[in-house]
């Protein structure tokens, strides 16, 4: 293995903030609008005269495309070059936005949310693997993964707001025609100032079968999740998802070790610090989502907040993750090892979980709910950045975007399980605490309280393995913030030597 030294940094580009400013506007589109759509979802319904059985779909349509098909856009971004991918996957976007907006029926709408989450799952990973290829000096990536970082956190947050402003004093179609505005800028930007680093794209063929049964696996596990939070866990769908998850799943794993060119490598998964970056930041999304409807719900019918009010209601944790982010990760992130910042930061989100389960019919916003909020997004907001700079430490540059890809994997599949999750606990909880007060109208606002409480009392527990998961899997050193600097066949541990603590 060659010294640390003996291979020279690549020049750094010169253009790289301007470029962060636009991979930031588009990672911000895609974010949010898996939370922005949900504040919208009522006058769409109404609108378009979905049924409550159909109206799941305007958000599953988006997650399972999305979900589905993470792998496959981070492996082609990886062939066809990252800069492209990520300027088909804006172009994609907006007019699936477009068409989404101009929706005259329900099938038109859901077919344009479905083709939202296939071009998002084109523009994700190539987001994060042009950030990883771009920042090639440590303390700059770090500054970099900061901004980065709290605006992945915050996004959902952030689409909550813009989500309630724009269905309050405009119309729900502005919800799915914003994106059309973000998408132009960033697309323009990426033109102008974003360069690919050359010799870091994959020549090697696509991975036909990888593709087809990660995906079908990936949409069958979500499904299952969708399913149970409507049918229930026992239903013969949800258990007959699971199986049909766990068989496509295990044997795309086989055809993975198999091909010579394979879709996801396994090296990328099983080195255990990219894992447990990987493993601990999906549990931590799956308790986090959850949250996110849980509040809404009990802000807007126990306090009767508007849906603007109830968006500004989750500032708070916006400024928390900016300020975990960019002023504690990104500080301390050259200073001391990637667990040393991610196992207090979840135990920190698990502290303001925990004052959230003291809801109840009479708290006050400021003595709960706000000291909640901004724990969360303070231990979140450190959390990810570390966590997203680790997706790609030690990867083949030819790996970026695939190994990206995994974060957003992980995000968003434990974003659509939580909710799953989390829903099913609450619904199960509310109708046994209904039950025992003999369904008397009287008690339905404490009744649906308590499955809130019931289900944020499990998101605690998440949060809690999440920190333990990423103090005993992450064991590599502060020099985890290298960049990805290796063409074909060299690596981060190449260039820069393991520190082990």
């Amino acid at each position: 293995m060659p010294e640390s030294g003996t291979l020279a940094q690549p020049k750094a580009d010169p253009q790289r903030w301007k470029a962060l400013a636009f991979i930031a506007i588009a990672q911000l589109m895609v974010v949010l609008d898996a939370t922005v759509v949900n504040i919208a979802l009522p006058h769409a319904q109404a609108s378009l005269h979905i049924s409550n059985a159909d109206r799941q779909w305007v958000i599953t349509a988006y997650s399972l495309a999305f979900g589905g098909l993470l792998l496959f856009g981070g492996r082609i971004s990886d062939l066809w070059g990252r800069k492209r991918a990520f300027i088909i996957g804006l172009v994609g976007f907006a007019l699936a936005s477009a068409l989404g907006g101009s929706a005259v029926n329900e099938t038109m709408l859901l077919g344009a949310r479905a083709l939202q989450g296939v071009f998002g799952a084109l523009l994700a990973p190539a987001a994060l693997s042009l950030l990883a290829v771009t920042f090639t000096e440590s303390k700059e990536r770090a500054k970099a993964f900061g901004i980065f970082g709290a605006i992945a956190g915050a996004g959902g947050a952030v689409g909550l707001i813009l989500g309630g402003v724009l269905t309050q004093y405009a119309n729900w179609r502005w919800a799915l025609f914003i994106n059309i505005f973000f998408a132009v800028i960033a697309a323009i930007g990426a033109v102008l100032f974003i360069h690919e680093p050359e010799g870091s794209r994959n020549s090697s063929k696509l991975d036909i079968p990888g593709v087809l049964l990660a995906t079908t696996g990936l949409v069958a596990l979500v499904y299952g999740f969708t399913k149970a939070s409507t049918s229930g866990w026992g239903a013969g769908i949800t258990i007959g998802m699971f199986v049909a998850a766990v068989v496509l799943l295990a044997a795309f794993v086989l055809v993975e070790s198999k091909v010579k060119a394979p879709l996801l490598p396994l090296r990328v998964i099983t080195d255990r610090n990219r894992g447990g970056a990987y493993l601990s930041l999906g549990l931590a999304i799956i308790g986090m989502y959850g949250l996110f409807l849980f509040l809404t719900y009990y802000l807007q019918e126990n306090k009767g907040y508007s849906p603007v009010m109830t968006g500004v209601a989750f500032l708070p944790m916006i400024a928390g993750m900016i300020t975990g982010s960019t002023q504690i990760g990104a500080r301390l992130m050259n200073r001391v090892p990637p667990r040393y910042l991610m196992a207090p930061g979840f135990v920190v989100a698990a502290l303001g979980m925990l004052i959230l389960t003291q809801l109840s019919v009479t708290s006050s916003y400021a003595t709960v709910i706000l000291p909640g909020l901004v724990l969360l997004g303070l231990g979140m907001g450190s959390a990810f950045m570390p966590a997203m700079s680790l997706s790609t430490y030690g990867v083949k540059a030819v790996d970026a975007g695939v190994a990206s890809a995994m974060t957003n994997t992980s995000q968003q599949v434990g974003g659509s399980i939580g909710t799953a999750l989390l829903s099913t606990i609450a619904v199960n909880a509310t109708t046994s605490f209904m039950k025992a007060h003999h369904n008397s109208p009287a008690y339905l606002a404490q009744g649906a309280i308590h499955g809130y409480v019931d289900a944020i009392w499990v998101a605690v527990g998440i949060l809690v393995v999440s920190a333990v998961l990423s103090y005993t899997l992450i064991t590599v050193g502060r020099e985890a913030v290298a960049p990805v600097t290796g063409g074909i066949g060299e690596e981060i541990g190449d260039v820069v030597p393991m520190v082990m603590h």
